[in-house]
């Protein structure tokens, strides 16, 4: 019930397939579990840069994630407009598409993201950087 109700969900978030197969084309980082442990380590700490409402993944949203992201590497989400788990699933697998960028921890309504600078990682040493 609930994979039908995820699917359901992309389907109304993506009706063309065009887009959906255009967000699967994007190379998106790949971290290993320690990697991505690490950076949750780092978010612990961090306040929340970004909040998302109601409207959700909206170009306003995307277009200042990936400021912040650019400006800082691991970012931390809060989403505030009483989406449900499955909404909120959705809305971060829509976000780290459209801003090249991993989702590298959610709980509750809080996610992280994290996407490598233009002159690779600060956060993660020089081997491990995907």
């Amino acid at each position: 019930m609930h994979r039908l109700r995820g699917k359901m969900l992309l389907f109304w978030l993506f009706p063309d397939p065009p887009v959906m197969s255009c967000l699967c084309a994007m190379s998106l980082p790949v971290l290993t579990g320690a990697q991505k442990t690490r950076l949750r380590g780092l978010g612990q700490t961090m306040p929340d840069s970004l909040h998302v409402g109601r409207e959700g993944a909206v170009a306003s949203v995307t277009a200042q994630l990936d400021r912040e992201l650019t400006r800082r590497e691991l970012v931390k989400i809060r989403f505030t407009g009483g989406q449900d788990r499955h909404q909120r699933a959705a809305l971060h697998e829509t976000l780290a598409a459209a801003t090249q960028s991993a989702c590298v921890g959610a709980v509750g309504h809080t996610a992280l993201f994290w996407r490598s600078g233009t002159e690779g990682s600060k956060l993660l040493p020089l081997d491990d950087a995907g």
